[in-house]
């Protein structure tokens, strides 16, 4: 039987390699690819890989966006998110766009090596962090408010909420107490984020999602 072949994106070096030598040290399991960012890991040979193993803080990139333009390009993609986030927003949107398997940075090697064979097996699997909150979630019975875009930072949500509103980025930055520059910066980072060309797109998104509506 062939290795499978896995590849690490995660924009930390240390944690990257330190993740791709764990997985090279695993019987029949082989690092193909590592990439830092999104425009890395979309240059990634998919035809190659197995499982891909995402980090969803890619520096400016999203690790969600990326993960919906793999599964796009390849819907037999089977992707591995590997982060710090354990809220219920940020899982629940890596399952929406496609992703196979939700695991905490905290899992041990085990953990790890357990996630790669079964997602790789074709199976979809919560990290036992995960697992529990979910399972906790359930048997309450209570309800799990829903943050729309949670790629998103709270200051770049807030900014999106004013842009939906129609105010300008002279009229946020004093709301907001913020410089015009750090407005634009924000305004561009959201775009990018939600891969929309402009603001008038942003706009109609940020709609669907309830923001900017009172």
């Amino acid at each position: 039987m062939p290795d499978l072949g896995v590849a690490v994106v995660d924009d930390h070096p240390v944690f990257r390699m330190g993740m791709a030598g764990l997985l090279d040290s695993l019987d029949g399991i082989r690092v193909v690819g590592q990439a830092s960012d999104a425009a890395e890991a979309l240059a990634l040979p998919l035809d190659e890989i197995d499982v891909i193993l995402m980090d969803l803080n890619l520096g400016e990139d999203s690790g969600i966006e990326t993960t919906r333009e793999i599964v796009r390009r390849d819907p037999d993609a089977r992707v591995l998110v590997v982060t710090m986030r354990e809220d219920d927003d940020a899982v629940a949107s890596c399952m929406r766009v496609g992703a196979r398997g939700y695991l905490l940075k905290g899992a041990s090697p085990d953990e790890v090596e357990r996630a790669v064979r079964a997602v790789a097996n074709g199976d979809v699997i919560l990290g036992s962090a995960v697992a529990a909150r979910a399972v906790t979630a359930l048997t309450s019975g209570r309800s799990v408010a829903r943050v729309p875009f949670p790629e998103l930072t709270d200051r770049e949500r807030e900014v999106l909420d004013l842009v939906a509103r129609g105010h300008d980025n002279l009229t946020i930055s004093r709301r907001l107490v913020l410089s015009p520059k750090t407005v634009r910066n924000v305004v561009s980072n959201v775009l990018t984020k939600l891969a929309v060309r402009d603001r008038a797109a942003a706009v109609v998104r940020a709609r669907e999602e309830g923001l900017g509506i009172d």
